[in-house]
């Protein structure tokens, strides 16, 4: 054997969303320090940065929640921290709009960080980071389900330059049902003239932009509706940025020696819990196409393990570092949704937006316990694949929450449990043996 990756090992410790906003190489706790040694071990180590990097020198763009900021200096202690690939595709890639997009790129270059996910355009945010290991070439390709069609990287033309933003998987959601709610929504449609008013549109825009209506089908308040015999929701992945992200895979195999995919995903299905039917068939479409892991985020929960042809899906890994509630400055924007003016100060709004810790992200334990999975390929097959509890201390003050470490006890127990569960239900068995979570290849 002439060189060590022909041995077909590896190592990957992955972790979910990293919202970073302070620093980590200060910390000392042995349960801190022995998760950091996890990282520090392995040939990889992932997580999603969703946060971005600048001086809050460009104005807002668009976000969900947060609008997100960080000091740069923040990406060396994550490289302290063990981590050296990130994916930048999510839906907080746009906050602060193509200069937000393009100045956190511009910071990633300047660390040792490989990343993927976001871009000058769309082929560079549909393109490979790659990341040089002792035992062989890690490729990322990342992208997103979750973002605002403006944060949506654009191609480059002849004439025109293209946009900078992420890497998009847009998905279609059609509605079934009843045929008398059908029937109801139709002409519920026609007496406020929003069918008269999509037909205008298709007459002004390109053909193919809106879907045609049928006496079965058709497009209502943005949504598209079905008549059927009961209620269900249907998801279908969009063809085209499916066979774009597909041939990305192919591409990323083919140059080296190791493919991960990362995805982010907000949706779900019946609960936050389940993932939904798009993002279950894209992951495995992913492995189909050579990527050696899947690993999704976005829920801000952990979802089920799904061991697929020997190749793992992570569903959701949950939050690694959730210190959201620390970003220094937020804009007018989401103090007027609150109701708050610009005599307030950012506490002011982190204090009202959880009332006080008792709602939203502050006010439920669940966002605040997770995982971190270690996986282990041995002659270029999954050896083993571990799952670690985190515990990012649910209910201490602002300023200490989020700062994930190797849980014990209670939180340990119940981050298994639930991963278990979630897992069993996916077809994974996973037994739990001192504070580890083994799953059965």
């Amino acid at each position: 054997m002439l060189y060590d990756a022909e041995s077909g090992n590896l190592t990957i410790t992955a972790g979910g969303d990293a919202m970073i906003t302070r620093k980590l190489s200060v910390h000392e706790e042995e349960n801190f320090l022995n998760l950091v040694d996890l990282f520090r071990a392995a040939d990889v180590g992932y997580v999603n940065l969703e946060m971005l990097m600048h001086d809050f020198e460009h104005s807002p763009g668009s976000a969900g929640g947060t609008f997100t900021g960080s000091d740069p200096a923040n990406l060396s202690e994550l490289e302290w921290s063990g981590i050296n690939l990130v994916s930048t595709a999510n839906n907080h890639s746009h906050d602060y709009g193509e200069g937000g997009v393009l100045t956190n790129l511009q910071h990633l270059k300047d660390s040792s960080l490989v990343y993927a996910g976001t871009g000058r355009h769309l082929s560079e945010a549909r393109s490979a980071g790659y990341l040089d290991t002792k035992n062989g070439r890690v490729a990322l390709v990342a992208a997103s389900s979750t973002f605002a069609e403006s944060g949506r990287a654009l191609n480059q033309r002849p004439d025109i330059k293209g946009r900078p933003g992420l890497n998009p998987q847009r998905f279609k959601t059609t509605f079934t049902v009843d045929k008398d709610s059908f029937d109801q929504l139709k002409r519920t449609d026609r007496q406020l003239g929003l069918e008269q008013k999509r037909n205008s549109l298709r007459n002004f825009r390109a053909a193919g932009v809106i879907p045609e209506d049928s006496d079965e089908e058709f497009s209502f308040l943005q949504h598209r509706f079905k008549s059927g015999n009961s209620f269900s929701e249907n998801t279908e992945l969009n063809q085209e940025d499916l066979a774009e992200n597909l041939k990305w895979i192919s591409d990323a195999k083919r140059m080296s020696d190791w493919v991960l995919v990362s995805f982010h995903c907000h949706e779900s299905g019946d609960t936050m819990a389940e993932p939904p039917e798009f993002l279950i068939d894209f992951a495995r479409k992913c492995i189909d196409a050579g990527a050696s892991a899947f690993i999704g985020h976005g829920p801000h929960v952990t979802r089920g393990i799904e061991i697929y042809k020997g190749a793992p899906i992570m569903y959701s890994l949950g939050n690694f570092i959730f210190q959201n509630d620390a970003v220094k400055w937020q804009p007018s924007y989401n103090y007027d949704q609150i109701g708050l003016d610009h005599y307030h100060t950012p506490a002011d709004f982190y204090d009202k937006r959880s009332d006080k810790g008792t709602r939203g992200f502050p006010g439920d334990p669940i966002y605040w316990q997770s995982v971190v999975a270690q996986i282990k390929f041995s002659g270029g097959d999954l050896d083993s694949l571990e799952v670690v509890p985190i515990d990012m201390g649910y209910g201490k003050p602002r300023s200490m929450t989020g700062r994930p470490l190797i849980a014990s006890g209670t939180i340990a127990t119940q981050a298994l449990s639930r991963i278990k569960d979630l897992s069993e239900a996916m077809g994974t068995a996973i037994s739990i043996n001192q504070n580890r979570g083994v799953v059965q290849i």
